[in-house]
């Protein structure tokens, strides 16, 4: 089994998390080694439940990150390679992996070889990325593109990376992703590369691609949607398709990441959050949280200059300068999560609905001979919620397990796993 199946990401967008300046330093300035600030943050990801660290943009760019100039040099806003090693290390002692954000589809306008890689429009003006005068999008029909993506990739996976994140990797051609990934896994055939697929084949975008997983934006959308608008129905068929999902790859499933509105802000009652996070950490994938979540933080997505601002917050130097309001929420993330690693095959487990009502599922969530049950509960009074017999005892969440099913209070939430 390949190590990503035990695989939960805590995700981080550098640059915001340290509090680095808007826009790059000087070029004389000398780098501030801001990544240094990451590593007091290692046990706590470790102790909230996760072995995985997912880094945003962390080489040289003009702004946010995603304007990159230069793949092989750390931004100086972050440091320098030694802090990034140093980093890599400091992980791999706690057991953690760190996956990179590969920003492969467009460059920022002071890139070097623009000229050389660039996508032209037929007019011959330079070809950008939805918009984004500053975005310019890279010939991805040139070998030389392919060269270049595949030396990057290549060259931090030798110094210890685990995988790759493929930022917009729906607005590059498959066929350039097959050729990339095939040269990289033969250098690196442990690598695990996941691809940012908003909608549309993700099974054929993986196999067509070379890639090992996609992020799973429609079941991210159908749960905070159907907690929302109370219709559990679109969560139930989503959950059907994402079994579909699982015959082809494993996806990267998450409830919040870098780009959206954050989910204690996008819920119209908080009181529905351990239902989406009960539902994230019970269903097949490889699960992913961002960070800040696990504290309830609020922010929201705005689609203007600074918008990512309110979701992309800087943290304080230490865990411990946390405010208190969010530990109640962390400890269920622990919980949570601990029920998730105490059963690993969940990551390729299919969910079977046994009882559906617009306000009220329940659900198996099974693989091979293992299972546990889910019930939902979103109404505002108690109910009784049938599913298969079995002797289910309580792993987390409030109520209780009749012979006949679950029995849940207002608002309430239960998952079980079998005595036998």
């Amino acid at each position: 089994m390949h190590w990503s199946a035990h695989s939960i990401w805590w995700q981080l967008h550098p640059l915001t998390f340290t509090g680095a300046e808007r826009e790059a330093l000087p070029p004389a300035a000398p780098p501030i080694p801001r990544l240094a600030r990451l590593s007091p943050w290692l046990d706590y990801l470790v102790e909230l439940g996760c072995n995985g660290l997912a880094l945003g943009p962390v080489f040289a760019s003009e702004t946010h990150g995603y304007d990159t100039v230069d793949h092989f040099r750390v931004d100086s806003r972050l440091g320098e390679e030694a802090d990034l090693l140093r980093l890599v290390e400091e992980a791999r002692a706690r057991g953690v992996r760190i996956l990179l954000d590969g920003v492969f589809n467009h460059v920022g306008r002071g890139f070097p070889a623009l000229q050389d890689l660039a996508a032209h429009e037929p007019d011959g003006t330079l070809r950008v990325f939805e918009g984004h005068q500053h975005l310019v999008t890279l010939d991805h029909s040139s070998p030389q593109v392919a060269d270049y993506v595949t030396e990057v990739m290549t060259h931090w996976l030798d110094r210890g990376i685990a995988g790759w994140r493929l930022d917009a990797a729906y607005a590059v051609p498959p066929a350039f992703w097959r050729t990339v990934t095939a040269r990289v896994r033969a250098r690196h055939p442990d690598a695990w590369l996941t691809g940012e697929v908003i909608h549309g084949d993700y099974a054929g975008f993986v196999t067509e691609g070379g890639l090992d997983s996609v992020t799973q934006y429609e079941l991210w959308k159908a749960i905070w949607s159907a907690l929302n608008d109370h219709n559990l129905h679109e969560l139930a068929w989503a959950l059907t398709r994402h079994n579909a999902l699982l015959d082809t790859f494993t996806p990267q499933t998450f409830v919040g990441n870098h780009d959206v509105t954050r989910l204690a802000s996008r819920l119209n009652d908080t009181r529905h959050l351990p239902h989406a996070l009960a539902v994230l950490l019970t269903t097949g994938g490889v699960p992913s949280i961002y960070a800040g979540d696990e504290q309830a933080f609020r922010g929201i997505k705005e689609d203007r200059e600074g918008g990512d601002d309110e979701i992309r917050p800087t943290f304080p130097a230490h865990p411990t300068e946390l405010a208190p309001y969010g530990e109640p929420h962390h400890r269920l993330h622990q919980h949570l999560l601990g029920v998730r690693r105490r059963n690993p095959w969940l990551t390729a487990a299919h969910t079977t609905p046994s009882t559906l009502t617009n306000e009220t599922l329940a659900y198996t969530t099974t693989h091979a001979d293992r299972t546990l049950a889910v019930a939902l509960n979103l109404t505002a009074r108690p109910t009784h919620l049938p599913l298969p017999t079995r002797n289910w005892q309580v792993a987390a969440g409030e109520g209780e397990f009749t012979p006949e099913g679950a029995k849940l209070p207002a608002h309430g939430w239960l998952i079980g796993t079998p005595r036998d």
